[in-house]
């Protein structure tokens, strides 16, 4: 038991100096596993043959895939696209292009998946655009960043794959269906505020579409939507796995960028591909070390331990609830996206599942948080993109996102605390 416990210190004090000392969380979670696995006398080879096992998984090849179509449909001009839809749809309301962002956003989040290629992508066409019209600059960029956080909660989120397997292989399928619900309700709650603080601050509609002009905007951008439909529709159907899927839309998005739009030249694949390579061999560097450090937690049966902390606390399932979301906004704010997921689904999934909280409803949870956490500093990829983008300060950003910040935790608890919101459509399908 004296063991047991200074084995846990170990690995936690590590865990956390290393992080203080910011080192990369790949490299803090493979050392301060193998310092622990030194500790108790565990052979190094079992890190090795963890780390190898937890990367040998056929679904993560989804992963690589839907970065690479996110990535093409970025460089591709597309992004434009869906924003002249989105425009169409809504631009003709009080501040029209705040919607029209907003709007935007979750059409690109079907496609990339990451907040934030939705923050740069979409944030590079609007910021700029509502600017030149008239909207504060810091407004935007609060608007966009919290608008880019769909596309971690819609489907085809890379990071419900990632949680998926970190789970123990809880349905994608069902994972990406319970997506589609709290994405929608978390783009009207966005657009409400948005609207609210247009008026406030007499902010104009846009400028009428010519009549002309509307097939064809409804065409190319109906079109250049496609690639999240052959991805979900797939899976829905049966007809494809998540990783073919994947894959369907990845060839899809390649033509439809370079063969039918031809907007930027074949040789810009070049750096397409680089920056995939590199995003993928990071996540997957993530998921091998978080593979061993996730081996090492249930050897030292700390996710029963923490189970058992939160049973004594209460036994009451909304009491718990509310302490594990509290508990991951304050991470999201250190801890990065995938790190997040990597670390806390084993920890925190058992508690959830003890107090009779479905997996899949928990993953949206988890994700939500995590998503929310890409807004805060001192991380805070999304937030750091777009002030970029938008040319303001870190403190004018983040005061400006707040109301939409708020806006979230009210969609949060509302996905905590009524399940059939996100339930329903895997329920429905099953």
């Amino acid at each position: 038991m004296e063991q047991q416990a200074v084995a846990v210190m170990i690995l936690v004090g590590t865990f956390i100096a290393l992080m203080v000392l910011r080192f990369p969380v790949a490299m803090v979670l493979a050392f301060s596993t193998m310092l622990t696995m030194i500790y108790v006398e565990l052979p190094l080879a079992v890190l090795g043959q963890q780390m190898i096992q937890g990367i040998s998984s056929f679904s993560l090849l989804a992963i690589p895939f839907f970065i690479l179509t996110g990535q093409i449909m970025g460089e591709g001009g597309l992004a434009l696209r869906m924003v002249n839809l989105a425009y169409l749809l809504v631009g003709r309301i009080r501040g029209g292009l705040a919607l029209v962002n907003s709007v935007a956003c979750m059409f690109f989040g079907n496609i990339s998946g990451s907040a934030v290629a939705d923050a740069s992508s979409v944030g590079s066409v609007m910021i700029p655009m509502m600017k030149k019209k008239g909207y504060d600059a810091d407004y935007s960029v609060g608007l966009t960043i919290s608008s880019a956080i769909q596309g971690v909660v819609v489907p085809p989120s890379h990071n419900l794959v990632l949680y998926s397997i970190v789970a123990g292989g809880i349905s994608i399928k069902s994972l990406f269906l319970a997506g589609i619900v709290p994405g929608f309700i978390l783009l009207g709650t966005l657009m409400t505020v948005a609207y609210i603080i247009a008026r406030k601050r007499g902010y104009q509609k846009g400028d009428p579409i010519e009549k002309e002009k509307v097939p064809g905007i409804l065409f190319h951008g109906i079109l250049s939507l496609s690639p999240a439909i052959v991805i979900l529709g797939g899976i829905i159907s049966g007809w494809f796995t998540a990783t073919e899927s994947g894959a369907m839309a990845a060839l899809y998005s390649f033509i439809l960028a370079f063969g039918v739009y031809r907007e930027a030249p074949l040789s810009s694949m070049i750096p397409v591909l680089k920056r995939t390579f590199r995003t993928v061999l990071m996540v997957y560097f993530l998921i091998a070390a978080s593979a061993a450090f996730g081996w090492v937690l249930a050897y030292l049966k700390i996710p029963m331990l923490v189970t058992e902390l939160f049973l004594t606390v209460s036994d009451s399932p909304i009491i718990i609830m509310m302490l594990i979301n509290v508990l991951l906004l304050i991470l999201g704010g250190p801890m990065d996206m995938a790190p997040m997921i990597l670390i806390m689904t084993p920890i925190l999934l058992p508690v959830c599942t003890a107090i009779g909280i479905d997996p899949v409803h928990f993953g949206l949870i988890l994700i939500f948080n995590a998503g929310m956490g890409l807004l805060t500093p001192p991380v805070g990829t999304v937030l750091f993109v777009g002030c970029a983008i938008g040319g303001v300060t870190l403190s004018q950003g983040t005061k400006a996102m707040m109301p939409f910040f708020y806006a979230m935790i009210l969609v949060l608890l509302l996905i905590t605390y009524v399940p059939q919101v996100v339930m329903w459509l895997p329920n429905m399908f099953k």
